[in-house]
């Protein structure tokens, strides 16, 4: 059986992660709640390495768009990275929209989940903390480094 695998660089080194584990990892986390709408992966360059999301949702970006907001959202987060030694490590990181809400969570320093949950969705900060984040802390060491 042949199994595709991503490329990306870090650093000096070409790293492989496979797709399936990628895709089985964006669906867990897609079926954590039912307000989760869509899910993606990205590099620490800031490109998407897998997306998924729900049947029947309207997705409000084309793949284009969730690229740039994908690249976007890793500078934003290595900007924050400057102010680590003083406030702590950044758990999450959330944007409130009027048709969404968006997060951008850590899985390690080189890969990153990107969700969006709908906009009624009152106790995000619940979901991303009591769901996502065990879910991510659990899984996250079959990522490769």
């Amino acid at each position: 059986m042949n199994t595709s695998t991503y490329h990306t660089i870090i650093g000096d080194w070409e790293i492989r992660i496979d797709d399936k584990f990628l895709y089985r990892f964006n669906k867990d986390v897609l079926n954590l709640d039912p307000s989760i709408r869509w899910v993606g992966i990205s590099d620490n360059t800031g490109i998407l390495l897998n997306v998924v999301y729900k049947e029947g949702v309207t997705l409000l970006l084309s793949n284009e768009e969730n690229e740039e907001y994908a690249s976007n959202a890793i500078k934003r987060h290595k900007t924050r990275i400057t102010f680590e030694s003083k406030m702590g490590k950044m758990n999450y990181a959330v944007g409130r929209y009027e048709k969404l809400i968006r997060a951008t969570i850590p899985i390690d320093s080189n890969y990153y989940l990107l969700i969006t949950l709908d906009v009624e969705a009152k106790d995000y900060d619940n979901i991303i903390i009591e769901k996502v984040i065990p879910f991510v802390e659990k899984e996250k060491e079959r990522f490769p480094s």
